[in-house]
């Protein structure tokens, strides 16, 4: 993959999401794999039972039981205590963090732009259904964050957040932040409780285990219910598209995050070698996740965000 391959940004609230997109976008909504209880009242229906006002079930009644719950009627029909329980609607949080270092911004088409678009449109549908969200961004200058919002009033300023992101992303290629800090930060701080969606190419070295212990630890103690989704670009996948535009023979690579450099010679043995060591990486992180409690998707850059969201995140239960 070649940096800067694929220059045009977004930079409208229309170029992240088209209105044909966002009128898909109102049917959905984000669903969590676990118990996750929210700060504040809200409209979605809880999987734990509470205090509201729809009936659920009974139980039996045990000492310390609010007597205000006792249902009499039940008492004197059956001489046996039971309590009424009632379906709570809970308040969900949402948090979008997304990945802006710069190899993000590489690949035809480019990974920071599928991956912007596709933030913008879980930021919409949250906010559509009235969820508090957020959004965070690291890997190029400092961690930043937007404050949980709400409403679909919210998206342009959601939008508008992930736009100066990208011009951050362009401005900082030689400034990285620490993935390990960024995961601490999202995985500690208390109002981000609840669904966490990571969007990255996770090219991290010796940070990846670090930040994947940070997420999965609050995961595991059931604060966050987190995606981690991985977004890689064709020619990451298939370099001999890489090789068909011209990469090919001898070659002075730099990355462009470390400035190291190596010179290489694109060979079929060097593309096969390559292909090896990248499926052993993603099936080494694809287990990592899940023995952490993390759900890993795999996502390429060429593909419709509309059917990212709508195929492969609902038939994954991120969305529903």
């Amino acid at each position: 993959m070649l940096i800067g391959q694929d220059s045009a940004r977004p930079r409208s609230l229309e170029d992240l999401i088209d209105p044909r997109l966002a009128a898909r976008l109102e049917s959905l909504d984000v669903i969590s794999r676990k118990m996750l209880s929210g700060k504040l009242p809200g409209e979605r229906r809880s999987k734990r039972r509470g205090r509201s006002v729809e009936f659920d079930d009974f139980r039996n009644y045990t000492p310390g039981d609010d007597l205000r719950h006792i249902d009499w009627n039940v008492y004197a029909r059956f001489d046996r205590l039971f309590v009424k329980l009632f379906r709570e609607e809970e308040d969900l949080s949402l948090t979008i963090a997304l990945d802006v270092s710069a190899s993000m911004d590489a690949g035809t088409p480019s990974k920071i732009v599928f991956a912007s678009k596709l933030a913008a449109a879980l930021a919409s549908v949250g906010l559509f259904n009235q969820n508090r969200v957020s959004l965070a961004t690291f890997g190029a200058g400092p961690f930043r964050m937007l404050a949980p919002m709400r409403g679909k009033s919210n998206i342009k300023k959601a939008a508008d957040f992930l736009l100066e992101s990208l011009r951050i992303n362009a401005a900082h290629h030689e400034s990285q932040e620490s993935f390990a800090h960024a995961a601490t930060k999202l995985a500690s701080t208390r109002r981000n409780r609840g669904i966490l969606i990571v969007i990255s190419d996770w090219l991290f070295d010796a940070e990846l285990t670090q930040g994947l212990n940070a997420f999965g630890a609050a995961t595991q103690v059931g604060a966050l219910d987190t995606y981690a989704l991985m977004v890689r670009s064709p020619d990451e996948r298939d370099p001999t598209l890489a090789q068909k535009r011209g990469m090919f023979g001898d070659l002075l690579l730099t990355d462009i995050e470390s400035g190291r450099t190596a010179e290489v010679t694109i060979s079929d043995a060097s593309i096969t070698a390559y292909r090896h060591q990248r499926e052993a990486f993603e099936s080494s992180w694809r287990q990592a996740c899940t023995a952490r409690g993390i759900a890993p998707f795999m996502l390429t850059s060429d593909a419709p965000v509309e059917q990212v969201i709508t195929d492969s995140l609902r038939k994954g239960g991120l969305l529903h």
